[in-house]
């Protein structure tokens, strides 16, 4: 129930991925969110790449902090007018450049309580920032999210 309501005013969610890293993932899901924020959109953005982090330190918020609500988790609001709603494993690390190393379960266990316990409110597009690769995440991130509005997906390639 509470995965209903905390996702149930997010209209279109969009996963950003890539076969591999290094190819502008982080920098499209944030050139992404900030374009169609300046078309008047709101916009949220889900960084599930556990163990690099990066867009906390893209949006100058990485010493931001993650507070609770009666609904879950309120992600952090970025930009002058606060317009922007993002939630990333960095806002809960002691240090940001800390290594996140876990194993696939615990890893599962926080895409879940991402994708359930973060208080988004009314969005009209949810960027979800993946890690490289076909891994754990990305399954555990689409299974999560299976039951909601899922726009579709960005493929981040290089030529070579």
């Amino acid at each position: 129930l509470a995965e209903r309501t905390n996702l149930a005013g997010v209209r279109h969610i969009l996963l950003v991925l890539s076969g591999k890293g290094g190819v502008g993932k982080s920098t499209i899901s944030t050139e992404l969110a900030l374009a169609l924020r300046s078309a008047g959109k709101r916009v949220g953005i889900l960084d599930v790449d556990l163990c690099g982090p990066s867009i906390p330190r893209m949006l100058r918020v990485q010493d931001s902090a993650v507070h609770q609500c009666d609904s879950g988790w309120v992600p952090v609001l970025v930009g002058q007018d606060k317009a922007l709603a993002l939630m990333s494993i960095g806002f809960l690390l002691e240090r940001p450049d800390e290594a996140v190393v876990w194993r696939g379960p615990k890893k599962n266990a926080l895409i879940k309580q991402f994708v359930t316990d973060v208080a988004w409110g009314d969005l009209d597009f949810l960027i979800v920032d993946t890690p490289p690769g076909t891994s754990d995440e990305h399954i555990s991130t689409v299974e999560a999210l299976r039951p909601f509005q899922l726009l579709g997906a960005v493929l981040v390639t290089t030529p070579q």
